[in-house]
């Protein structure tokens, strides 16, 4: 196990005598009993017995919805449940998911996403076949609140196996959802858990480029995962602050210490590049919704992440896209105060005189 650090939980190793499965799968929740249950109904359809998969809810101290209930409905007492002493947040809940497991094979399973049939027999059909490998992940589908698919990630490559270059490709931009990956548990005890000073998001790509630098990491080219881009999801909310833009702009700093010396540079600019991409493209539709203040917010971090001169160019055109709507909010905000009579105008003055 590595020296501990001051930012990411220590995943000790499970103790000896210790029954250990083959899976962990390990379920972090906080307020979304309403779709655990469909969670927990993807897992127990390919429920391969205890002795092989431990299952376990670890719950952030939910305060609108009662999962152990949930657990209990289900899981009928195959599923364990664990409850957080008080709220702790997400990043360290998922350390307790980490420290709790007692599998060789830890998949931390978002409490509103959801694997498809073969999911569990297809990643461990990697790993037997790629002992080498510290980690795992196959394709991904997104779907929205209500469980609609709404478009498959692209094709990482052509085939199932072992993924070539992927540090580098990793290392530029997120491709890949949490619940998609699976990673051999004694990997989390010699790098450590998430990092904590991400406050929405980022963390999870810092892990994946923390462990791609040390490990080779293998691909199931089938789409075997729906994650739920939820419209209040953490990151979502952190949108109109920019607090999104912020987290991985710090996880690109953070990174740029796993990548070899003579490229580091140049990934960690791509990187950037990508992030302000992605903040261009958030911007764009706040606009269209209207939130000038979160497209600002928006436009200001992604510049603060690449100087690019194309999208600085970007950057202009989608500040003077949301002067223009705040100027026609304005002017609406304005028309609607106005007094439309001669009778009414009369009456303001009469009030502004007494």
């Amino acid at each position: 196990m590595n020296e501990p650090h001051p930012d990411r939980a220590t995943i000790p190793p499970v103790p000896e005598g210790v029954s250990r499965p083959l899976w962990s799968v390990m379920i972090p929740t906080y307020n979304c009993a309403n779709y655990l249950r469909e969670t927990l109904a993807s897992v127990l359809s390919q429920d391969p017995g205890a002795e092989v998969m431990q299952i376990q809810v670890v719950d952030d101290r939910s305060t609108q919805d009662d999962p152990a209930a949930v657990v209990e409905e289900l899981g009928r007492g195959r599923v364990e449940f664990y409850q957080q002493p008080q709220n702790v947040g997400y990043i360290k809940n998922f350390a307790t998911c980490l420290q709790r497991s007692r599998g060789h094979l830890i998949h931390l399973l978002h409490g509103d996403d959801c694997v498809m049939d073969g999911f569990y027999r297809k990643i461990q059909a990697l790993f037997e076949q790629y002992p080498q490998i510290g980690a795992g992940f196959c394709r991904q589908i997104i779907m929205d609140d209500w469980g609609h698919w709404q478009r498959f990630i692209p094709l990482e490559q052509n085939q199932s196996g072992i993924l070539n270059n992927w540090l580098e490709r990793i290392a530029t931009e997120l491709t890949l959802q949490t619940p998609a990956m699976v990673v051999r548990r004694e990997v989390y005890e010699q790098l450590g858990g998430f990092d904590c000073r991400m406050k929405s998001c980022g963390e999870d790509w810092e892990m994946w480029v923390r462990i791609a630098a040390q490990y080779s990491i293998a691909y199931e080219v089938e789409p075997l995962v729906l994650y739920r881009d939820r419209s209040n999801s953490i990151t979502k909310r952190s949108i109109r602050t920019g607090q999104n833009i912020r987290d991985v702009r710090m996880a690109t700093e953070i990174t740029r210490a796993y990548l070899p010396p003579h490229i580091a540079g140049e990934l960690s600019r791509k990187a950037g590049s990508s992030w302000a991409d992605w903040a261009f493209y958030i911007a764009g539709q706040m606009i269209d919704k209207g939130d000038v203040v979160a497209a600002i917010a928006q436009i200001r971090e992604g510049l603060l992440c690449s100087h690019n001169p194309a999208e600085i160019a970007l950057a202009v055109w989608l500040m003077l896209r949301a002067s223009k709507k705040w100027l026609q909010q304005t002017v609406l905000e304005a028309s609607l105060f106005k007094p439309k009579t001669k009778f009414a105008q009369e009456e303001i003055k009469c009030h502004d005189a007494n």
